[in-house]
């Protein structure tokens, strides 16, 4: 049996031993999808995919549920705070697997059995745990940046004649998404990122094919070295087409690069 420092000592002598490779990316891979670059490129795909269709899952959400908190109702509001606990606070992982192993087997055994034989079911499976779980998150946002907005403006919409819904269609919910964009931008690269997760489930994302190509190629280096840049590229393009929104967004008078002010117009 092997101690700790005879396990450093081995993984040292490995490393020391690793033979690079970086024209491996262009070497055929033995699934038949084409070369490497190929496998990962349609991880990337599969990856924006999933993040793309749970992020705007999760702003419908997030926007109703983070209104409805704001709402003078009672019941709504502690509707609302339940969903926020429940989703926010269970670790995404666990939502997947629940989604993914448990779900099914809740459910009569013929809905079931389809629910298992879906095309496309581990794709699903990471839109609706990651809208769900980011959604808790905006949910929270939204209702910052509503609470945020000075009582005056509530009020200008009930002297003009608009009813609550109005108000916060016109008012109340334009003004603050612009506040709250910042806060957004790093939910959109967080959901980029939490993606990842969904290799946990067999989804063939940039994660997945990375460690594909690693137990095929057994080159660990240079397949998670391409991830780790690709993640950096599409995060950072990201941050920079939100950070753009917010300079187009920005009301005067409100601090959106960081902090948000409560004063304002």
């Amino acid at each position: 049996m092997l101690l700790p420092m005879d396990w450093l000592r081995v993984t040292e002598r490995e490393a020391m031993n690793y033979h690079w490779n970086w024209q491996i990316f262009w070497e055929s891979a033995p699934d038949g999808g084409g070369t490497y670059m190929d496998t990962l490129i349609s991880g990337v795909i599969w990856t924006l995919a999933t993040a793309g269709t749970a992020w705007v899952m999760a702003l419908i959400l997030g926007a109703l549920i983070g209104t409805i908190r704001t709402a003078p109702n009672k019941w709504g509001v502690r509707l609302c705070n339940a969903y926020i606990e429940l989703f926010r606070n269970i670790p995404l992982i666990v939502q997947m697997f629940l989604w993914y192993y448990v779900l099914p087997e809740l459910l009569p055994q013929a809905m079931g059995d389809w629910l298992k034989a879906a095309p496309n079911v581990s794709f699903i499976t990471a839109v609706l745990s990651l809208g769900f779980f980011t959604s808790a998150r905006v949910a929270v946002q939204v209702s910052t940046g509503i609470n945020a907005i000075p009582r005056g403006q509530r009020m200008a919409g009930t002297a003009l004649g608009l009813t609550l819904p109005q108000t916060y269609r016109y008012v109340l919910l334009p003004m603050a998404f612009r506040i709250i964009i910042p806060s957004l931008t790093n939910e959109v690269a967080a959901i980029i990122k939490n993606s990842s997760v969904a290799l946990s489930i067999g989804l063939l994302e940039l994660m997945a094919r990375a460690r594909s190509m690693q137990e095929f190629s057994f080159q660990v280096f240079e397949a998670f070295s391409a991830a780790t840049l690709i993640y950096l590229v599409v995060s950072a393009f990201a941050i920079l087409l939100s950070n753009l929104l917010e300079k187009k967004t920005a009301v005067p008078g409100f601090i959106t690069s960081g902090t948000t002010n409560t004063g304002g117009h």
